[in-house]
């Protein structure tokens, strides 16, 4: 990172400082016009000490009063000039897309809410990776899309964690309307991955694609995609589904041999969702994945720099005032 210092409007400050000097000399000017008024016999006053003492106090008072206004002249022109900080920032960026894939049916809930907040911490050592949020129950919602505008994702993040909590809430109603759009079936889990593959765009192949899924595989209903079908069109489109499922519950055999096959089938992984260590591990492995870090242009941050020209500008004004007040006494 460079720091330097600038000023926004460079061209200003000779200006200002011209103004003030034609200001000075104009008024010196008219000074002269108005001459003096000379006075007979006062030649033996140069001798007088307290009138010698008086003089040298006037003369450092004029000095005085001269580099005074010219310290509020140059904090002036300074300050029109808008001073400013310039940091220079080169950014390495991490060419990951990663959609955050949820199943919201009422056996999940407390699972997500796990995830989330394990991803909530983990977002903010991100530089560059891309994430979404979609949830699923018997159709698919995107909560948001890609993106790498991490104070977004932070609180959106921090809203779906406390929805979780609390799932009879106005915030869990909000998170999950759209999610229950077809009567009669929950857990589509096949559409709910192949609408999270989706989310991917394929216009920059040097991305990775990672889907973490965090399901039970309980389906109830019939998806258009099944689980298989779902995962083949994830190798289809470049997409590493890494499965997080509830190993404290009693579910059949069946399910989670399913979702391990599916995952492992697209290079992904399959861990126990309320385990704490599974989501960095996810992310680690979702970071092993990247083909390569993108260079991004340099970033500039200006931020106003004009403190210590305002102090000295208010202390020269202020001493201006004083000085020529003890002048003209």
């Amino acid at each position: 990172m460079v720091t330097r210092a600038a000023l926004e409007t460079p061209w200003l400050a000779p200006v200002v400082v011209a103004v003030v000097v034609a200001a000075l000399v104009t008024g010196l000017l008219l000074r002269d016009r108005r001459g003096t008024t000379p006075v007979a016999n006062t030649d033996d006053l140069r001798r007088v000490p307290a009138l010698r003492a008086w003089r040298v106090r006037y003369r450092v008072l004029r000095v005085g009063l001269a580099l005074a206004v010219a310290a509020a002249a140059v904090a002036a022109a300074v300050l029109a000039a808008r001073p400013v900080t310039v940091q220079e920032r080169t950014r390495e960026l991490a060419n990951r897309d990663i959609v955050l894939c949820l199943d919201v049916s009422g056996s999940m809930v407390e699972y997500d809410e796990q995830v989330v907040a394990t991803f909530e911490r983990l977002v903010e050592g991100f530089t560059g990776e891309r994430v979404a949020l979609s949830v699923f129950d018997s159709t698919s919602s995107t909560v948001f899309p890609l993106t790498d505008d991490y104070t977004l994702v932070t609180t959106q993040l921090r809203i779906a964690r406390e929805a979780f909590a609390a799932p009879t809430s106005d915030t869990a109603q909000d998170l999950f309307r759209g999610t229950a759009g077809i009567e009669g079936q929950a857990s589509l889990i096949g559409d709910g991955v192949a609408s999270c593959t989706l989310l991917f765009d394929q216009h920059d192949a040097d991305r990775s694609r990672s889907v973490v899924l965090a399901t039970d595989n309980e389906v109830w209903g019939d998806p258009v995609y099944d689980l298989p079908a779902a995962a083949d069109l994830a190798v289809s489109r470049g997409v590493v589904v890494h499965a997080l499922y509830p190993a404290d519950r009693s579910l059949g055999a069946a399910a989670p041999a399913a979702l391990r096959v599916a995952a492992e089938g697209t290079g992904g992984t399959f861990a126990a969702a309320q385990d704490p260590d599974a989501v960095p591990a996810i992310l680690a492995r979702v970071q092993d994945s990247q083909l390569a870090a993108m260079q991004a242009d340099p970033e500039q941050v200006v931020t106003d720099d004009g403190d210590a020209w305002v102090w000295l500008l208010y202390g020269a004004g202020l001493a201006v005032v004083l000085l020529a007040w003890r002048v003209r006494a």
